[in-house]
């Protein structure tokens, strides 16, 4: 005896990502009518780019920072450790690309005012971690206290600007002198 499939719903129930969580879950029926679930993360910059909210500049200075912190390896993507397998080391030892690049995160972010700072603290959720704006307003805030989404979207917007400065981007001339400046303190230095 065969069952009946059971027709499937086309109401789709979003659930809002919890604060551990970089992607949002979707759960949808399959054709044969079981839960499946999907996770989406949400192209904030890229939907603030299409509608012009932001510049170009900004659009890169923000990519250019999400490279760099997906290289720095910041992101708590849970995976299976990899410290069983022979010549692995341990989960403690970093690359030095990755120290590199968390180095030039703590840079950006110090540019911005640190990460205890609103634009430092947005940029770090929103552009690094890929979390909505609203998500980050509602849950983390400023200094753990919720912001409105549109004080948010602001707070954003800002911090590309100074972004997009320290990165260089734009047409400014003060942008280029300052990236040649820091370039030449970092040959200095290091």
């Amino acid at each position: 005896m065969s069952r009946r499939k059971r027709p499937a719903k086309s109401l789709t129930t979003r659930l809002t990502a919890g604060p551990d969580m970089l992607v949002e879950p979707i759960y949808e029926p399959d054709p044969d009518g079981r839960a499946v679930v999907h996770r989406s993360t949400v192209d904030t910059i890229g939907i603030m780019l299409r509608s012009g909210t932001i510049t170009e500049e900004m659009h890169d200075a923000a990519r250019a920072f999400e490279a760099v912190f997906s290289r720095a390896q910041f992101d708590p993507i849970v995976c299976m450790t990899l410290d069983r397998l022979p010549g692995s080391g341990s989960a403690a030892d970093f690359t030095d690309a990755q120290l590199d690049a968390r180095r030039r995160v703590g840079d950006a972010l110090d540019a911005l005012g640190g990460l205890g700072s609103p634009a430092g603290s947005c940029v770090w959720h929103v552009v690094g971690l890929q979390r909505s704006i609203r998500e980050w307003a509602l849950r983390q805030g400023w200094g753990g206290r919720p912001v409105r989404v549109e004080q948010a979207q602001g707070i954003l917007i800002a911090a590309l600007g100074v972004l997009a400065g320290w990165y260089g981007y734009g047409d400014d001339d003060r942008t280029a002198v300052a990236k040649r400046c820091r370039e030449s303190l970092r040959q200095r230095a290091g």
